[in-house]
């Protein structure tokens, strides 16, 4: 009976899972956790304040508050953890706020505020206030530190990257995963209408220059046959708004459905959305969203292994050559035999192997 207990014991698995590491440091740079200044008034930029129903749809996995101190300043840190990083940057575009001016070199995205400055790290979007420009670089060390995302997790959102940009308006891309963050990002569109079941993706931005003010919508379906559905729909969502929607132009490119609406002229708007592709070339220098990234890399591998397999069968073509046909001759000299003459091996006989017939003329 002891032996089948311990037997029994032997075989029950153990998982050891180790837990995970906190979202916001102890300390970064000059900065430690310490007591909020009391004096420290709330931001409009504050996640506490976001759009519940909307954050809930980028998912998040989970979220820390913690207050730093430095030399007598506070600074109150908020920060929230994504399932992937495209969550993490439709969150970034539904709590940034108008009048943040984007900046760059403090995460993947980041914008500035006159109290706040909000940025994303790899699945996690934060945000810390009072802060301002020159506080960027005192955050690097926070961005620094957050933790890294590898993986599928850590690819760009594609939809964003298609975007035009001539006459783009800074600050105005709003990326949305659901309805609710689709409304709550001041969509043109009924949100009810564009079939987010079907794990639609959408992105709006603003466009203004000598052409006019412009707003581009663009919906990205799983497939074509939802795509053409979601066309018609919102074609008939123009159609039924009249006058308001006048010079709007809608059109569809695969998966992706496109809507130019504001004071373009018909023209300029269809030219806009003619010349946005669901597959366009992209920069090495820049994000590349996912399926464009794998595919350069893939094809570039590919076309290197086919060129260095290449070279290797040829070089080993030559080797061989030369192995057996130098051995041949350096055999034949050993048996004291000229090395490049061997009739009885070169030749194949087609001499004739009879006597040429010959005629004789029959006498008269």
């Amino acid at each position: 009976m002891v032996g089948l207990a311990v037997g029994a014991a032997a075989q029950t698995a153990t998982t050891l899972s180790e837990p995970a590491a906190p979202l916001l440091p102890q300390s970064f740079g000059q900065w430690k956790i310490g007591t909020a200044d009391s004096s420290t008034a709330s931001s409009p930029v504050s996640l506490v304040n976001a759009n519940k129903d909307a954050l809930e749809e980028c998912g998040p996995q989970r979220s820390q508050v913690a207050d730093y101190t430095r030399g007598g300043r506070s600074l109150h840190v908020e920060a929230i953890q994504f399932g992937d990083r495209t969550g993490a940057f439709s969150a970034f575009t539904l709590v940034k706020r108008p009048g943040m001016s984007p900046a760059k070199g403090l995460g993947s995205a980041a914008a500035v505020g006159s109290d706040a400055v909000l940025f994303t790290v790899g699945t996690s979007i934060v945000v810390a206030y009072p802060a301002a420009a020159e506080d960027l670089d005192e955050l690097k060390p926070l961005a620094a530190v957050m933790p890294k995302t590898v993986g599928n997790q850590g690819v760009a959102p594609l939809l964003p990257s298609l975007l035009p940009t001539q006459g783009l308006v800074d600050g105005s891309v709003r990326y949305a995963l659901g309805g609710a963050s689709y409304s709550a990002e001041g969509g043109v569109l009924p949100a009810a209408a564009l079939a987010w079941d079907k794990s639609a993706e959408a992105v709006t931005a603003e466009y203004k220059d000598k052409r006019g003010e412009e707003t581009l919508t663009m919906l990205l379906y799983p497939t074509p046959t939802i795509a053409g559905t979601a066309t018609r729909t919102v074609q008939s969502l123009v159609n039924a708004a009249g006058s308001s929607y006048a010079n709007a132009r809608v059109r569809r490119e695969g998966e992706l459905v496109m809507l130019a609406s504001g004071t373009f002229a018909p023209d300029e708007a269809q030219h806009m959305i003619e010349n946005t592709h669901l597959k366009q070339q992209v920069s090495m220098d820049n994000d590349m969203a996912p399926s464009t990234h794998v595919q350069i890399l893939q094809t570039y591998s590919l076309l290197t292994n086919i060129a260095i397999l290449a070279g290797v069968l040829m070089l080993a073509a030559v080797l061989l050559g030369l192995f057996l046909g130098g051995g041949r001759a350096a055999y034949r000299v050993m048996r004291g035999k000229p090395a490049a003459s061997e009739p009885e091996f070169l030749s194949l006989h087609l001499d004739p192997q009879n006597k040429a017939p010959r005629f004789e003329k029959s006498g008269d």
